[in-house]
């Protein structure tokens, strides 16, 4: 193994590359949004184009779409999809049921309606964002634009009473302006440090008008399979309770490497 990849995207490429083996001819794909996910795209517009791999990807994102395209991979939309046989995306962090935290790259409203509309999703991600409790993590909540305010104050009131350590919350911002997400929404991010019931907590803000979704993925994932700087991958199932370990093995010369920086 080279040592041109830094540890942690050694990690994040590694278990993309175990997750592409879950992936079978003529399945229809949700392609997920972030750093650890882009490796997965690459990996399968890999065996795309050198394997001649029948697929097609629903993807969360348009910077997603953009780079399924470029690797070769056909892109539809979720509608003329209706359902999906798996999905594969990273998250900010997992907790030991894999319940998730996602929605720091700003995707969360499309993300969880992609893996909602799979068979089974699939999280890849490094050991870094394994956490025993949730929190840690800002939880991004999606709202509308209208009213955004009154939304925000509304969240903090729900704060109040819920299981949390922190109750700040901050509008989410792209240099001097509100970022805006794939479908025109803002994002406000939760600074709870730690999140005691999150089943409650995402109810409760789903509850509050101009809240269009939350960044807590809970009974969503069914598999996680963690990366590690030398290459191992660790796989958890969250069905049948197993765990299982596997060394990834692999060369920098393959032209998956050939388009990064």
């Amino acid at each position: 193994m080279s040592d041109t990849l830094s540890p942690i995207d050694t990690a994040k490429f590694v278990a993309a590359k175990k997750a592409v083996d879950y992936v079978e001819d003529g399945m229809k794909i949700g392609l997920g949004t972030g750093s650890t996910a882009a490796w997965m795209v690459r990996c399968l517009g890999e065996m795309v184009r050198e394997e001649g791999l029948n697929i097609v990807g629903v993807p969360t994102s348009s910077r997603t779409a953009e780079l399924a395209r470029q690797q070769g991979i056909k892109v539809i939309s979720l509608d003329e999809a209706k359902w999906l046989d798996l999905t594969i995306d990273g998250a900010d962090e997992f907790d030991g049921e894999l319940n998730l935290i996602k929605g720091g790259g700003g995707a969360l409203l499309q993300e969880k309606i992609v893996a909602t509309a799979s068979d089974q999703m699939i999280v890849i991600s490094d050991v870094s964002k394994q956490v025993d409790m949730l929190g840690a993590f800002p939880l991004p909540v999606e709202v509308i634009p209208f009213g955004w305010q009154t939304t925000k104050a509304l969240v903090e009131e729900a704060l109040v009473s819920m299981d949390v350590l922190g109750q700040q919350s901050t509008l989410r911002m792209n240099g001097d302006a509100a970022y805006v997400t794939d479908e025109g929404n803002h994002i406000i991010d939760l600074h709870l440090q730690r999140i005691g019931n999150a089943r409650q907590l995402a109810l409760v803000l789903n509850q509050i008008p101009g809240v269009v979704e939350n960044g807590l993925f809970i009974d969503i994932c069914d598999k996680v399979i963690i990366g590690h700087g030398d290459g191992r991958v660790t796989t958890r199932d969250i069905l049948s309770g197993e765990e299982s370990e596997d060394q990834v093995e692999f060369e920098e010369s393959e032209n998956i490497f050939a388009d990064l920086d």
